[in-house]
């Protein structure tokens, strides 16, 4: 493993084109995830997905123009610093919440690191393209909010936040009563689960009473 400071302009750019990839796909797998149940989320995750490829793309460009054809595979793994993530395929089934906390991360952490390579680069058009990057980086969280919006618009926001309650009914109330029966979970669980669910301090009553 090296340190990020080790790193070469090449390997600082090959670095960052391994970023963007994997960035990509993880959007691509966040709008897989949630197009069945929030469409109009999907379709903010599909639209970040284009944008990382576009990245990859002027960095792979910029890369062949300097260095050549070939460019090594260097892993975020591969160099100190980096955040591990959570792969997405273990979060199943996958939240809403999950996913765009995990993109608000992901935003930061890449706007953060062409940061600190623009910082470390003395030829300038590299210098430029990581500035660039880095500035399209931090505006991508308000750009996320703003594309959530316009893309889900009121009658699908309301859909969504309906869709967002059945899920949670389905995968933690249901459950919970279920294990309520067989004896296998707490009678308190059911009366958190309704009352998170519902916001309703009667509903939680009732559900309790009937627990009980």
């Amino acid at each position: 493993m090296r340190n990020f400071n080790e790193l070469t302009e090449p390997e600082i750019l090959a670095l960052a084109i391994s970023l963007e990839e994997e960035d990509e796909r993880i959007f691509a797998d966040f709008a897989h995830g949630l197009r069945e149940s929030f469409p109009g989320s999907a379709a903010v995750f599909e639209q970040m997905r284009t944008e990382e490829s576009s990245h990859r793309r002027r960095l792979q460009n910029l890369y062949q123009q300097k260095f050549g054809e070939h460019i090594p595979l260097i892993r975020r793994q591969d160099v100190k610093g980096f955040v591990e993530r959570r792969p997405v395929w273990l979060r199943r089934p996958l939240s809403l919440k999950a996913a765009r906390s995990a993109a608000s991360s992901i935003e930061q952490e890449t706007g953060q690191f062409y940061e600190r390579a623009a910082a470390r680069t003395s030829d300038a058009s590299i210098r430029r393209l990581l500035d660039d990057l880095a500035q399209e980086e931090r505006s991508h969280q308000n750009k996320a909010e703003e594309l959530t919006e316009s893309a889900r618009g009121k009658g699908a926001g309301g859909r969504e936040k309906e869709a967002q309650r059945k899920l949670f009914l389905l995968q933690i109330v249901q459950p919970g009563l279920a294990g309520l029966m067989d004896g296998s979970v707490s009678t308190l669980a059911p009366v958190f689960a309704a009352a998170f669910a519902t916001h309703s301090t009667h509903a939680a009553f009732l559900v309790g009473l009937a627990a009980s």
